[in-house]
Formats: structure tokens, sequence, C-alpha cells
């Protein structure tokens, strides 16, 4: 049994699977910022560009998600502070030069229409 890619103790069929194939719902900002890592290890463009903010949405290309999600190779999340808003994070990877690198990123997020959406780093 794998454990899921966000760090959980829930193997990815549990934990990240099911939100990012639309059966359950992110519960919270912090679920949802792991649910869009879990989205990025596994390549899963159209659920990030879903689960980012309307408000957010112009100037993003699909094409430019999968690119930064394929070309990395994802090693780890951290999470390093979350409230009901806001996520703060580390997430560990590989860039295709094979340098080791971490995005440190304090994010926001909004509940609208009964689903939580991220908005923008802060």
């Amino acid at each position: 049994m794998k454990t899921c890619f966000c760090g959980s103790d829930q193997p990815y069929s549990r934990c990240c699977g099911p939100i990012i194939k639309g059966t359950l719902k992110a519960t919270s900002a912090e679920k949802l910022m792991r649910s869009r890592y879990s989205a990025y290890v596994m390549g899963a463009v159209d659920y990030l560009f879903e689960t980012t903010h309307s408000s957010q949405r112009a100037g993003l290309f699909k094409k430019d998600i999968e690119q930064w999600a394929k070309t990395n190779n994802w090693q780890k999340l951290e999470v390093l502070h979350a409230d009901t808003f806001t996520v703060e994070f580390k997430a560990y990877y590989t860039d295709r030069k094979g340098k080791k690198q971490v995005h440190h990123e304090k994010s926001t997020f909004v509940f609208e229409n009964d689903s939580w959406y991220y908005v923008e780093a802060i």
C-alpha cells in the first residue's frame, strides 16, 4: 500500500485520488492544497485548472501547467502552517536539469459554491 503523494498516511486511492477524480470534494483549504500537490505529481492538469479560482484563470494555460507538472520530479510535500484560508508549504522537487529545488509558498484559498479554490500565493 503506497501512501499518498501529499504526505498523509493514507493510500492515494483513499486520500487525494477521489478528490482529483471528482468523487469527493476537498473539505478544507489544506486538503485542497494537498490534492493539488498530488495532482502535480500525477499530471492532472484539468484538476489543477478547475481548482484555481475563476478570478485567476485569465492568462493561465493548461499547457503551461502540464509543462511545470511533468518537467519536474516531485519528491515530497511539507505543510508548515494551515488555517482556514491560507496554507504555507514547501514542495520539494528535482528540476529537468537534475537540480534539487524547493518551492516555498503561502497560498490563499476561498470557499465558494460549496467548493474550495486556490486563489494565489501571497
